[in-house]
Parts: C-alpha cells; sequence; structure tokens
C-alpha cells in the first residue's frame, strides 16, 4: 500500500511549532509512516530548521495537485500567511494567529479535494486565533464548520494506547451540567467506540466517567449518574455497543491504566486532561473527532516559555503524525 500523503502545518510561528515540525522532518520514523507536505511560509521554514539545528532536505512543489505525484518523503509547499515582522517570538499576535489558520484553510480545501489524506498541524494559540479572526470556541468547530459537518463530533485525547473524549470541551466549568444529556453521551460515546474501531481497535473497551464526587454517593451528591449517565449506558448497551459505567472520576484511570479500558468520556475538559498530561504529557495527541478526514496535533500547546530555545521535545509532533497516517488508512 502507498503511503498516505499528511499535509503539515507550523502552528503559531511564535510557538514551539516551527521547532516541532523540522524535527519531524528529520524523524526517519515519521518519513517511513507517511509522505510530509510541509504547508507554510518560507522564512518559518527556514527559522525552524536553524533553531531545531536540523537541516532538512526537502522537495519544493508549487501544489498540492503536484504533491500526490511526486516521489519524495518530504516535500514543501510555500504560502505566504504571515510576515516575519509582525510576528513577536512567544507572544500572542493577530498575525500569527490569522497566519496559522490560513495555512489550515488551504490544507482542509485540499482535503475536499481529495488532494492529500490527513493534516497534522503543530500547536496552536487559541487566544491568537480568535485575534486572527477564528470566530469559534475552539479549532475544532471551525474545522467542522469548514468542512460542513452536521453530525456529533468532540475532541480526542490519546497517549499510547488510551484514548479520552469529553461531553463538553472548552466552556467554562459553570455551564458544563447543561451539556450533560442522554443525547450527548450516546453520541460521543458511539463516536469514541467507532473511532477507536477506525484507529485498529478489533473491541473497544470505552468507560463513562461519572461527573459528580464519587459517583455521586447514590444520589446523595448528584443525580446525574443516576437519572443521565446511567440510562445512556443502558441505551449503548441495548444497541449493542458494550460501553461501561459510570466510574467515579477519581478512580476510572486507575481503570486504563491497567489495561481494563481502552477509551473514557469524561464530562469536561479538565476531568480526562488533567489524568491524561500526568500520564505522559510529552506523548499526548489530540485527534479531531467526527470529521470527515484525519486531523491531529500535539495535546500539549505553543510553549512560549521555550520558544526559540530548541529544547522542544518532538515525540507528541511525531506521535500525531503516526496517527494521521494510521486512521487515513484505516
Amino acid at each position: 500500500m502507498a503511503k498516505p500523503l499528511v499535509a503539515v502545518t507550523f502552528g503559531d510561528a511564535a510557538g514551539i511549532g516551527p521547532e516541532l515540525v523540522a524535527r519531524l522532518g528529520a524523524s526517519a520514523e515519521a518519513r517511513n509512516a507517511a509522505g510530509m507536505l510541509l504547508v507554510g511560509d518560507e522564512w518559518v521554514w527556514q527559522e525552524a530548521q536553524r533553531v531545531a539545528g536540523v537541516p532538512v532536505t526537502v522537495t519544493r512543489v508549487s501544489g498540492f495537485a503536484e504533491a500526490r505525484h511526486t516521489n519524495s518523503d518530504i516535500q514543501f509547499l510555500p504560502l505566504d500567511t504571515v510576515a516575519k515582522t509582525d510576528v513577536i517570538p512567544a507572544q500572542v499576535t493577530k498575525a500569527a494567529g490569522a497566519g496559522a489558520r490560513a495555512a489550515l484553510d488551504t490544507c482542509l480545501q485540499a482535503t475536499q479535494r481529495g488532494e492529500v489524506d490527513a493534516v497534522c498541524f503543530a500547536p496552536l494559540n487559541k487566544q491568537a486565533l480568535k485575534l486572527g479572526g477564528m470566530h469559534f470556541e475552539d479549532e475544532l468547530h471551525y474545522f467542522a464548520d469548514r468542512l460542513g459537518v452536521t453530525n456529533y463530533f468532540c475532541e480526542f485525547n490519546t497517549l499510547g494506547t488510551l484514548w479520552t473524549s469529553r461531553i463538553s470541551s472548552h466552556v467554562p466549568l459553570a455551564e458544563v451540567t447543561r451539556y450533560i444529556t442522554q443525547d450527548r453521551i450516546k453520541a460521543a460515546a458511539r463516536l469514541t467506540y467507532e473511532t477507536l474501531r477506525r484507529a485498529g481497535f478489533a473491541a473497544p473497551r470505552v468507560g463513562l466517567a461519572a461527573l459528580n464526587p464519587h459517583g455521586g454517593e447514590g444520589g446523595t451528591c448528584g443525580r446525574e449518574e443516576i437519572e443521565v449517565i446511567a440510562p445512556a449506558a443502558k441505551a449503548l448497551n441495548d444497541e449493542g455497543l458494550p460501553i461501561e459505567g459510570p466510574y467515579p472520576a477519581d478512580t476510572i484511570f486507575l481503570k486504563a491504566r491497567d489495561g481494563k479500558l481502552d477509551a473514557i468520556v469524561t464530562m469536561y475538559h479538565d476531568q480526562g486532561q488533567v489524568a491524561v498530561k500526568l500520564m505522559g504529557f510529552e506523548r499526548g495527541v489530540t485527534v479531531q473527532g467526527g470529521l470527515p478526514v484525519p486531523i491531529t496535533t500535539p495535546a500539549h500547546g505553543t510553549a512560549f516559555d521555550i520558544a526559540g530555545t530548541g529544547r522542544a521535545n518532538p515525540t507528541a509532533m511525531i506521535q500525531a503524525l503516526l496517527m494521521a497516517a494510521r486512521m487515513s488508512q484505516g
């Protein structure tokens, strides 16, 4: 089977993203897994190699269609998205956010034409994206809008063979309970199960996290488990999906750690993120779930505190590329 072609963007030019892409291009494991098409500004790519200290030989192309038919492990499609003079290293800027979004727009259009098989982007900064014109709560909602997705979608975080999804995402904690509905839980669990199958799990084991402390303590510390989450699990079981739970959130990740669950559906952002990042911050990958094309990124952020120092760890970026390649063939 021919290697998939994965479009790779530099993320926010003020952060560690460009350096990560340079290190990705130097990775034999990544080059063996997919054909990589780097998409972005020439000056960003040159600066990325300088900071990383790893010169990478690329084949320059003039468009996505040419890249599909070029026999090269790593190609570069130059775009003019942001001027070097408009980017302040290690700082949030409107220009960097707009540039990151412009590169992604170009790649999304290419996926719709069938010219690339997946997209892997280096870390973005949500504040910069919003300053730069992204009028959505996060990039997943932006992707869904651009790709015309109307079905349920959610963000997955992966760490090796462990996956997590969530019922609510980038919303204030005070608003979480209005997202906890049977329909959303069932949709999230179904999508989690189906996505794991696509990623190569023959029989995914998916568990639902409780919302309240100690799983609601029999209704004395919240009733969402009794009135919403458990009925959703039963309905899924009746459909033939082996969804387990709800399990108390402070112990469900022990089950995953011990190999008893492949995926956990959490009720809100930090419920899963804290656990996953403690278990392996430098290896985590975010998958944009429910979209018609695989889109992945490292689970960590732009790390402005070390941007430009040459100390960025590429492990998660490499894992994100490998995931995108694997899912595009699933």
